[in-house]
């Protein structure tokens, strides 16, 4: 896999994967606005198994926002992440907020190049891939790298988040 940018792939993810000096390759596809799943959407149009293309999910546990990157083929487990950064109670963020802090559109989130970083749990099922995908910080495009280098970058744990 090459460093690979693309004019279209400007956003402050790829900025962020480009300064860091890992190996990735941007995957742009054409977004249908009508999709009811922004992940399900990338791995069929990408070609990829959806247990390699990763949604990026953001949750208030105890007050505070988390970030949950779990497997598009999956939902995401809300006791296992408030057990996993060690809160009592979790509930998907209230979107705007997601958007106001993370600096991204919903269906565009990205764990990586986010306003303000915070707190990241990666489902655990990631490594289990030698490439994973997340978004590219728009809708229609998603970028490839380790998991290693996602949990890394985002200063990520991992645990059992995702539920099949």
């Amino acid at each position: 896999m090459a460093k690979r940018a693309t004019p279209s792939a400007g956003t402050p993810a790829t900025v962020a994967l480009s300064a860091a000096g890992v190996d990735w390759t941007a995957h742009p596809y054409t977004h249908d606005p009508a999709a009811e799943s922004f992940g399900t959407e990338a791995a069929t149009a990408l070609g990829v198994a959806p247990e390699r293309v990763l949604k990026t999910l953001v949750a208030d546990v105890d007050g505070a926002l988390v970030v949950a990157v779990v497997p598009v083929s999956g939902t995401l487990d809300l006791k296992a992440l408030a057990s996993a950064v060690g809160g009592k109670r979790a509930a998907m963020a209230d979107p705007a907020l997601a958007e106001r802090t993370t600096g991204y559109v919903v269906g565009g989130i990205s764990p990586l190049g986010q306003r303000k970083r915070l707190r990241t749990v990666v489902d655990a099922s990631a490594l289990e891939h030698d490439t994973v995908l997340v978004s590219g910080g728009r809708r229609g495009l998603d970028v490839e790298l380790s998991p290693a280098d996602l949990v890394r970058l985002t200063g990520a744990t991992t645990a059992p988040v995702g539920r099949p």
